[in-house]
């Protein structure tokens, strides 16, 4: 298996004022293409942090990261936001759609920025809509779906463009704990039927329990790797 996430060393600082508050110290990391990734800890402990470093929202203070073989360090703002154009998919905890699009637009979005021909993507959005169960929503805008129903346009517009890498940060915070289950199905199947990798970012002890791996942060280190079985929460 190749690495689509390789972390060396990783460290990032914050500085507020004379203070230099530690995130991240020293991570290393590496995540396998296809793997289905729960990265976890109390608040603080650089969750966050560490997804916006993978995902070229965040630059480490120090250390190596590699995604999908590219190394951010070398890359400027230009390539880093083509990087996540075309290699990232992102899943919000606040769904983050384009509030006066519908969910057809929102979900075709990418492939618009990527210079697809209309009718490609269109149909592209529309069997993936359908795939994660929003026939008949195509035209509604955000404000007229649920909160699982933006979260599935979320979804979509997410793998519409095939990304290698889907990043998620709390993406079943706001949806009842059926919805969540609903959507963990679904990100699950994706993962297998596609071969997407997922990195949740998460306090959802479902997610945990659902993903392949945990990863557990506590004060910027990780703190346990491994099958989620084998960790017992504090």
């Amino acid at each position: 298996m190749s690495a689509i996430i390789q972390l060396n060393q990783v460290s990032k600082i914050y500085s507020i004022g004379k203070l230099q508050v530690p995130a991240l110290k020293n991570i290393d990391l590496t995540i396998n293409a296809g793997e289905f990734v729960a990265m976890a800890g109390p608040s603080g402990s650089g969750k966050t942090t560490l997804l916006n470093i993978i995902g070229a929202l965040d630059d480490a203070s120090s250390g190596t990261v590699e995604v999908d073989g590219k190394d951010l360090n070398g890359l400027n703002r230009r390539q880093k936001s083509h990087l996540r154009r075309m290699n990232i998919g992102y899943i919000f905890q606040h769904y983050n759609l384009i509030p006066v699009l519908t969910a057809l637009e929102n979900t075709e979005y990418v492939l618009m920025l990527q210079g697809q021909p209309k009718a490609q993507r269109r149909a592209t959005a529309m069997a993936l809509l359908a795939d994660v169960g929003l026939a008949g929503k195509e035209h509604h805008l955000p404000a007229q779906l649920s909160g699982g129903q933006q979260q599935r346009v979320a979804i979509a517009r997410a793998i519409a463009p095939k990304p290698q890498l889907i990043l998620a940060d709390e993406p079943t915070a706001n949806v009842d704990s059926h919805t969540a289950e609903s959507l963990l199905d679904l990100m699950e199947r994706l993962n297998a039927e596609q071969g997407c990798t997922f990195l949740f970012s998460t306090h959802d002890t479902a997610v945990m329990k659902r993903s392949h791996r945990l990863i557990w942060l506590k004060d910027g280190v990780i703190d346990y790797d491994g099958v989620p079985s084998g960790f017992q929460l504090p």
